[in-house]
């Protein structure tokens, strides 16, 4: 009765600060802000993040982990341990603090099927002073503008659609010497489906009837006549 009459049950016990940790870990951090010489509290402070970090070997894969462990160690003891920490001793105001919100980006592309990218990129290919690498970017350019259409548009474009368009967006500037070959994605989906209907139909038709008889009848007039033959009563 005496083991009944200790028993713990977690209505009655205070509140887990950190789950990850356990009961037994908030416990001894209970005990050691209970220890009065500064230097034996500093020493089970150590032991404490040396049993913490075994506990939790993912820890060791986050980058500042010991950082992270001595963080949680205040905060479990409620801000109120006192000890040397190799690191800044955090506050509640710093751990509770809320991140500053970051700004939305607003882009506004001045060819919307293209992107706001492109417009960066052709940028970069109008200030470039070399020859060869600006007809590199004017390829580039012309190949990414035609895989462009060729997502949004069901028909493959010509190259002098592309460089028509390039031509406008430039002002005659830049002009691409290849001739781009994208894999236009066609919508072959129904095109299979009626393939396949074709060939079922076409399976299914030339099937034999007259087999397919017997096959159900199980013989045709020499199977019924014997199944006649059976069904009479032998006595």
């Amino acid at each position: 009765m005496e083991n009944v009459e200790n028993m713990e049950y977690n209505t009655t016990r205070n509140h887990l600060i950190i789950r990850e940790y356990g009961r037994h870990i908030q416990k001894m951090v209970e005990y050691v802000l209970t220890l009065e010489d500064r230097e034996k509290r500093q020493k089970n402070a150590y032991a404490l993040i040396e049993l913490m970090g075994f506990l939790n070997p993912h820890l060791k894969n986050v980058e500042d982990f010991r950082h992270k462990l001595w963080d949680h160690l205040f905060l479990i003891s409620d801000f109120k341990l006192d000890v040397d920490s190799p690191y800044p001793i955090p506050t509640r105001e710093t751990l509770k603090a809320k991140p500053q919100q970051l700004a939305y980006p607003k882009r506004y592309p001045r060819y919307n099927h293209l992107g706001k990218n492109i417009e960066i990129v052709i940028d970069k290919a109008l200030k470039e002073e070399d020859s060869e690498k600006r007809q590199g970017f004017a390829n580039a350019i012309a190949y990414y503008m035609k895989l462009t259409y060729s997502n949004w548009h069901k028909e493959l474009v010509h190259d002098d659609n592309i460089q028509t368009e390039l031509s406008a967006i430039t002002k005659g500037e830049l002009e691409f010497n290849n001739r781009p070959f994208i894999k236009h994605r066609v919508d072959t989906s129904r095109e299979e489906f009626v393939s396949n209907v074709g060939k079922y139909r076409k399976n299914f038709g030339g099937r034999n009837r007259s087999q397919g008889r017997d096959n159900q009848g199980g013989g045709g007039r020499d199977n019924r006549s014997n199944r006649n033959k059976f069904s009479k009563k032998r006595y």
